[in-house]
């Protein structure tokens, strides 16, 4: 396996930083898209990612992949289930933020690699090593604690984690059939037809906000298209330069961001409880990251050992 130049890994950091960071901002980004509601801002990120990344495609001249993916059944039908999970990912996280529950988001993003290796083991029969099932039962924990401090399930955090986790899941199996901006593409497509009836109908009703508040709201949901696509174009392309166990340290970033977000300038009330909670789910993905740092380790030293020579006769 060949090591990535310096330049390429400085390049690939900065790729999957800067995403990152563009994911921790988003809740400033929905909040600024009021008075829309949480379904117009789904349906109008929907229908605009479509839109770039058809120009994107066309740009490229990259069509080829969709007569053979009609044809691949299989395929077709997981880039329909990846569709509907992420449009409840997306739905589910935009309604958060605005109803001024983005440390709820924040938390589902926190558990989502926790879940995400949990699905390893379920759906992918993965074995895990003593750290992950350490960090996986710590979570669950976390989980436990949470609900029974708030007297009920952190359904949106679950509901998130979950949803992401899925999603991450289905890409991975496409992922040998089509790249970032095809299965995109094939995703939105599907969900498009539901995102214009959805427009139509809050249009007939007087309830679309998209040309009656200024042309800097409709630009800002225009803009939901390149918003939603141009982290995703970063994270390919730092998974390509570095490795996942540095892309996986810095989608922390992310969350913390969130709950930033939500006490500083949301100003989310976070009780002693949930701090507690946090800060157990912290201590699972500590163990995680030291379990995916040590694994990286032995495996940087197991291609640096020279191969044994042979025997002689």
């Amino acid at each position: 396996m060949n090591q990535p130049r310096p330049d390429d890994a400085q390049r690939g950091a900065a790729a999957a930083l800067l995403a990152y960071l563009m994911w921790g901002l988003f809740p400033i980004y929905f909040a600024a898209l009021a008075p829309a509601n949480a379904v117009e801002i789904l349906a109008h990120r929907i229908v605009w990612t479509l839109v770039t990344c058809l120009i994107v495609l066309g740009w490229r001249r990259d069509g080829g992949w969709i007569r053979p993916l009609l044809r691949n059944r299989r395929t077709a039908i997981r880039i329909g289930v990846a569709a509907l999970v992420i449009a409840v990912n997306w739905g589910v996280y935009v309604w958060s933020v605005r109803v001024g529950r983005t440390t709820d988001a924040a938390l589902g993003y926190f558990l989502n690699p926790l879940v995400t290796v949990a699905l390893g083991v379920i759906v992918l029969r993965e074995r895990l090593r003593p750290l992950q099932w350490i960090a996986v039962g710590i979570g669950v924990a976390a989980a436990a604690y949470l609900t029974l401090a708030a007297g009920g399930l952190p359904w949106i955090a679950l509901v998130l984690a979950a949803s992401f986790a899925t999603y991450g899941l289905l890409k991975k199996q496409v992922g040998g059939v089509l790249g970032p901006w095809q299965s995109l593409a094939g995703e939105t497509a599907v969900l498009s037809p539901l995102a214009l009836i959805a427009i139509a109908v809050m249009s007939a009703h007087g309830q679309s906000t998209f040309t009656g508040h200024g042309g800097w709201h409709t630009a800002l949901l225009v803009a939901a298209g390149i918003v939603t696509a141009i982290p995703l174009l970063l994270f390919a392309a730092a998974a390509q330069r570095i490795p996942l166990v540095l892309v996986g340290l810095i989608q922390f970033i992310t969350p913390i961001m969130q709950l930033l977000v939500g006490v500083l300038l949301q100003h989310e009330r976070m009780s002693s409880s949930r701090w507690v909670g946090f800060g157990i789910v912290w201590l699972a993905l500590v163990a995680l990251s030291l379990d995916s740092v040590l694994a990286f380790r032995r495996r940087a030293v197991g291609r640096r050992s020279p191969e044994p020579a042979p025997a002689e006769a």
